[in-house]
């Protein structure tokens, strides 16, 4: 007879060590600053531990070829092999807006507020935001060479936008949907995961416009048009494997890789023109 293994199993110890672990930092470390990136360097930690070495994880700062900035983001997922820059001074990175993949805000509770630009708001429209502020950037997208052949530039790949927190103290789904509902554009939120409540993923309807030309103003038209769907939540007992399978499933078979990075873009802010040919 064949060795075999229980699969539920090794995910459900794999559950309850993330619990444990998220617990024991919410409620043992009080200092609200020390407590977040707490948070953060567990989810970090874990999603370095599984996912394949192509994908980087850290926080960072998202940076585009005319020096414009994100705010701060809690956790990014980033290409490894392609991206061929990452700054980091003082102990904060910056990395290129053609490399991203993904960017998550992560949270102790899904209800809370936060103060942003003058206002406080729900963590859920901060987490929009935070998003927002790298799907604005500009990204950049060149001719490469293919087994010895020149392809032309690729459309640009979209962003995965989600929040990441322990518990939800919302009584109602449709209040979470509600909050969901109401980001637009390129605030909405694709996926999060809610570990001592479940995971979810949110449907949208709409297309990239082929006839955009610009691909840039191509994948910016697709956010500012796309519509909400549906909200998809996962019962809690499953709600690290289903957000991991969710996040892989999008990572590998929806977006692919990262298109490649105009240098010369970059180059033009330090004065300089580089030369495309040998």
């Amino acid at each position: 007879m064949a060795n075999s293994i229980n699969i539920s199993e090794l995910f459900t110890g794999l559950q309850k060590q993330m619990e444990a672990q998220l617990s024991t930092n919410r409620e043992n470390i009080l200092h609200p600053g020390s407590k977040g990136d707490s948070l953060e360097n567990v989810w970090i930690e874990w999603l370095r531990k599984y996912m394949p070495n192509r994908y980087s994880v850290d926080k960072a700062i998202v940076v585009d070829s005319e020096g414009e900035l994100s705010n701060q983001i809690d956790l990014v997922i980033y290409d490894q092999q392609y991206t061929p820059f990452v700054f980091t001074q003082n102990g904060v990175s910056y990395i290129p807006a053609e490399g991203v993949y993904a960017v998550f805000e992560v949270k102790p509770d899904l209800e809370g507020s936060a103060y942003s630009n003058g206002e406080n708001v729900s963590y859920i429209e901060y987490a929009g935001r935070k998003i927002e502020s790298v799907r604005r950037l500009k990204r950049t997208s060149t001719a490469i060479i293919d087994r010895g052949v020149s392809k032309p530039p690729r459309p640009l790949t979209k962003i995965v936008g989600g929040i990441l927190t322990s518990v939800n103290s919302y009584t109602k789904k449709e209040t979470i949907e509600k909050h969901m509902k109401s980001l637009k554009a390129l605030k909405t939120i694709d996926m999060g995961c809610i570990v001592e409540y479940g995971s979810f993923y949110i449907e949208y309807n709409g297309e990239e416009k082929l006839g955009i030309t610009d691909l840039d103003e191509r994948i910016q038209t697709y956010y500012k048009d796309r519509k909400y769907m549906k909200m998809n939540i996962c019962t809690k007992d499953k709600a690290l494997v289903t957000f991991f399978l969710q996040l892989s499933r999008y990572l590998q078979q929806s977006i692919g890789t990262v298109a490649a990075i105009d240098f010369n873009a970059y180059a033009q802010q330090v004065n300089y023109t580089i030369d495309d040919a040998l």
